[in-house]
Order: C-alpha cells, then sequence, then structure tokens
C-alpha cells in the first residue's frame, strides 16, 4: 500500500522495487516526525526539534565509498581516491538489499539537488527510517506540491541501515557500504545510521556530472551583499576553519552553507537546507544557528541532552565532537529566497593553521588560487591523542576530497577558467593560530577575521600596500585599519623568531611533499607559484 503525492506512473514498482509494506511518498515534516516518534526512532525536543542518536556511526565512512567500474566511468575517475567496485559485486549487492527490503515499510522523498533549474538534479531517496526522511527533505529542495504529480528521478538512493553487506560477495570493505553506480543510475547505502551519507551521495554524485556541463561544483559557502546578488562571495574550507559561521554575516544575504554550482549563469546552492555542527555552538556567538535547535523539525543528531527537560547540552561531546543539527535554509532569516548568486567576485579559501605560521590574510594570485585549491590545507590540532605533541596537517585536495569522483585537476582548471573569466579576486584566510603554535600561541581573534574579510569583500583591502611574504610568495596587507598590524606579520608574534623560522619552514616542506602528486598534471604558472 501507498500513501502520500507521487507521480502515478513512477512509483517504486515501476523502478523494480516491489513487494515492500507500506510505502509512504513525500510526506511533510509533521507526518515524518509522527512516523518516526511511533517508530521510536528518536525523541520529541524543545519546540518541535527532532532528537536522535545515529549509533555506532557518527560521522561518514569514507572508506567503505565505492564507485561501480564501468567502461563508461573507467577513464574519468580518481581510482586513487574511490575504491572501485565490479558490476557484479554491485547487481549482488542489489538483489540482496531488496530482498532484504520486502515486507518492510519504506519513506520515499522525491527532491532536487541544485537550486537552478537549469541544472539541477532530480534525486529520489528512499530510506528505511522515517527520520531520515525528515533529514534529506531539509538538506535537498523541495519541490512544489503540483510538481510531484510528474516527478521522473534521475537518480535513486536506498538507504537501508539495518542491511549488511558481504564484504566477499559484495566487492566492498566491510558490513558498511555506499555503493554509487552511474550506468544504473543508483545509490546504495548500508551498515550506517549517520545522515550524512544521503546528503554526500548527492553532492558526489554533481561533483561528476556538472563538469561535464562546464559547471564547477564547490565544496563551499556562499553569501552576496544585501540587495546585489552580483556581490557574491564564496567561502572554501575543511571542517572547523569557520566556512558556516563566517559566510552566515548579518550584513549580507546567505546563499548557502556547504555546496554550490557556479555555472555560466553565476552561483546556485545545491541543497534547501544547512547542516551545522552544534559543539559549543552559543546563542551569544551565533544567535541564529543556535535557535534552530529548538526549531520544529530540527533534526538534532548525537546530542546529550536532559531526559526530562529535553535542554541541550552543547558541551558534553561523551557521544561525539561531531554533533550537528539539520535545518531548512529559511530558519536563518537573512538567507536567500531563490539560494542563487552571481559569479564570485571574492573567493575565500578557509584554512585553520596550528602552526602559526600564515597569515590571517593574503591576496592569491590565479595561479597560487589553484594551488591552495588543490593543496586543501588545515591541521589537527595536537593533545587530541596520547603521545600527539604537536600539529598534523591535513591535506584534502579542492576542500573535500572524500567528495571528489573525477581527478583534483579536473576541478582545479575549471576553478581557475572561471577566475579568469569572471575576474574573481582570491584571499587565504588564517583563523588558526598566532603568536606560536597551537599549545603555545592563541587563537586568531574572530573580531580581527571578520574586519579583515569585510575589508576584502568591500573593496578596500585591495587598496592596501601589501608585502610578499618570504615563504609561500603570496601578498599580505601591512595595515588594515581595526586590526592590529603586528597580527598580519605572523613571524613578529612569536617570541623566539628563530623557532617561527624553524616552523614556517617544515609548513613549506609539507606542502611541497603533498603538492608532488600534482606536478605531472599542472601547468608550469602552478608549478611556479607553489612557494614564493
Amino acid at each position: 500500500m501507498t500513501h502520500g503525492r507521487v507521480n502515478p506512473s513512477h512509483r517504486l514498482e515501476d523502478q523494480g522495487i516491489e513487494g515492500l509494506g507500506q510505502v509512504y511518498y513525500n510526506l511533510m515534516e509533521p507526518a515524518l516526525i509522527e512516523t518516526a516518534l511511533k517508530n521510536g526512532e528518536g525523541t520529541l525536543g524543545n519546540g518541535g526539534a527532532f532528537l536522535v542518536s545515529t549509533g555506532k556511526f557518527t560521522g561518514r565512512s569514507p572508506k567503505d565509498k565505492h564507485v561501480v567500474r564501468t567502461a563508461s566511468v573507467a577513464d574519468t575517475i580518481w581510482w586513487e581516491n574511490n575504491a572501485e567496485m565490479s558490476e557484479a559485486g554491485f547487481d549482488a549487492l542489489y538483489t540482496d538489499m531488496l530482498a532484504h527490503m520486502k515486507g518492510r515499510d519504506y519513506h520515499v522523498q522525491d527532491l532536487f539537488g541544485g537550486a537552478d533549474p537549469a541544472h539541477r538534479l532530480d534525486v529520489r531517496m528512499v530510506t528505511e527510517l522515517a527520520w531520515h526522511g525528515l533529514f534529506i527533505r531539509h538538506m535537498l529542495r523541495r519541490p512544489e506540491r503540483a510538481e510531484l504529480d510528474s516527478f521522473v528521478p534521475d537518480f535513486t538512493v536506498i538507504n537501508c541501515p539495518t542491511f549488511k553487506a558481504d564484504p566477499a560477495k559484495h566487492d566492498c570493505r566491510s558490513e558498511t557500504v555506499i555503493a554509487m553506480n552511474f550506468d544504473r543510475k543508483l545509490i546504495l547505502i548500508g551498515g550506517t545510521e549517520y545522515a550524512g551519507e544521503n546528503k554526500k551521495s548527492v553532492f558526489t554524485l554533481l561533483n561528476y556530472m556538472l563538469p561535464e556541463k562546464g559547471i564547477m561544483p564547490m565544496h563551499c559557502s556562499a553569501n552576496h551583499a544585501e540587495g546585489n546578488p552580483v556581490d557574491t562571495a564564496v567561502f572554501f574550507g575543511l571542517s572547523g576553519t569557520g566556512k558556516t559561521t563566517l559566510s552566515a554575516d548579518p550584513n549580507r544575504v546567505l546563499i548557502g552553507d556547504d555546496e554550490h554550482g557556479w555555472s555560466d549563469r553565476g552561483t546556485f546552492n545545491f541543497e534547501g537546507g544547512c547542516y551545522a555542527k552544534t559543539i559549543n555552538l552559543s546563542a551569544e556567538a551565533e544567535p541564529e544557528i543556535y535557535a534552530t535547535t529548538s526549531k520544529f523539525g530540527t533534526v538534532i543528531e548525537n546530542m546529550v541532552f536532559d531526559e526530562e527537560t529535553k535542554e541541550l547540552d552543547f558541551e558534553d561531546d561523551s557521544l561525539t565532537a561531531n554533533m550537528r543539527c539539520a535545518y531548512p535554509l529559511n530558519y536563518i532569516s537573512n538567507a536567500s529566497d531563490t539560494a542563487l548568486g552571481g559569479h564570485p567576485k571574492n573567493i575565500i579559501m578557509l584554512t585553520c593553521d596550528a602552526f602559526g605560521v600564515l597569515p590571517p590574510i593574503a591576496r592569491l594570485t590565479p595561479a597560487q588560487a589553484m594551488y591552495h585549491f588543490l593543496s586543501g590545507f588545515t591541521s589537527k590540532v595536537a593533545g587530541t591523542e596520547r603521545g600527539v605533541t604537536e600539529p598534523e596537517p591535513t591535506f584534502s585536495t579542492c576542500f573535500g576530497a572524500p567528495f571528489m569522483p573525477r581527478r583534483p585537476e579536473a576541478y582545479g582548471n575549471l576553478l581557475r577558467e572561471k577566475i579568469a573569466k569572471h575576474g574573481a579576486t582570491c584571499w587565504l584566510v588564517n583563523t588558526g593560530w598566532t603568536g606560536g603554535a597551537y599549545g603555545t600561541g592563541s587563537r586568531m581573534p574572530i573580531k580581527a577575521t571578520r574586519a579583515l574579510l569585510t575589508a576584502a569583500l568591500d573593496g578596500s583591502l585591495n587598496e592596501a600596500t601589501f608585502r610578499k611574504d618570504p615563504n609561500f610568495g603570496f601578498e599580505v596587507p601591512v595595515t588594515v585599519g581595526g586590526v592590529d598590524a603586528g597580527l598580519l606579520d605572523p613571524r613578529s608574534t612569536w617570541g623566539d623568531k628563530s623557532a617561527y623560522d624553524s616552523q614556517a619552514q617544515k609548513l613549506v616542506e609539507m606542502f611541497a611533499d603533498n603538492f608532488e602528486q600534482y606536478v605531472p598534471y599542472i601547468d608550469e604558472d602552478v608549478k611556479a607559484a607553489a612557494i614564493g
């Protein structure tokens, strides 16, 4: 039996998915929460938020993500970064998953990936858990109810957490599996309740498909000036660098916080919501994101809460430091109604340098921008594990290696072409440490970072006097109004200048060693820009 609104000629049985129990199509938020509560999937929180634990997996499982090697994609997938699966393995996986699903209830959400109708992907999400339907309904873009009557999916994602894969039979690594088959337009997810796999599987699809259309897919947040979508800025950055926080500027309109495309028409959000970290979230520092945690339908993932009052504990990371909330974009007051912007006028690459070497802001040439984009640098801080006594570098190419099915230079070249065509100014912004490395120095003052970003975005920073950084060759402003001039020269903030020089040389060598893998694939100007 089926319930809900759906294209009558494109039900699951029309796709060969038969024998299920109840199938609920395109339920809206109240019905999804009601169903999830009835099934014991979570707890109703304050304001109607839905509180849930994802069990064993509180984050993505990148090593269990596979791409099926078919003739059509064999020469275009970055196989060093994407584990392959045979067609026979996938076929067996699909057959066994469908057998497992028989007689069980499932929830279908028909959604759009992409705010630009010319370039969106129509995605059908089939989930065993009702709350997964709620989550992905927030995260992707919701069609008008009338549009569902003619909805035909381009791709279908089936998420079945209770299904355990067999590595020997299904040609995968473990009982947990995320398998993408571009020929069959199917993604199968099993053995994990972590909802982020749903969102990132669609992002990975777009990352593969859009470059063929000359569209740059970006793991970035984006905003534009109030009343002026032409003045758009994008913010690349790995987790913990401030991507969500810094793009949520009350004086600018938020296009989105995580995934965007850059087409010949401009910037567009892939998503319809935000998936924000909640560890140490405060009403003072981030009032709007904090407010979403007690709004109706917001999904609260892996947070400790008081059983009686349902008050959330934003500091208790005993379940995971990766605690999150998922909510629709319209819960942020200054969010864009259209999720569309112009061509980026400014491109911000965020890094959290725990080595204390990089300046708080630097201006990049297009070649330097490609170098830092391919490097995708940030750092893990010391002290998180026993025996770790100094920062550890993290290089995640294109600021999102786990979601990049093509080789990095495919995205790097696209970015450079668009920068050249549209004249974007590129900046590297360090939100990490100053006055010493982690453990000695202090975190870059958020007030200074915001002041520097404001000057970059309003154009005034381009009028500043710049010096050439002796380590990386990019341009660093000498003075900026409202910012301590000493902060702009990292070496001057260290008590021991020779220690800074030693640390800087170490970081330069780390960059160079990491970049060796790209040297055979890049132009001479990028090689020359690598180290100043």
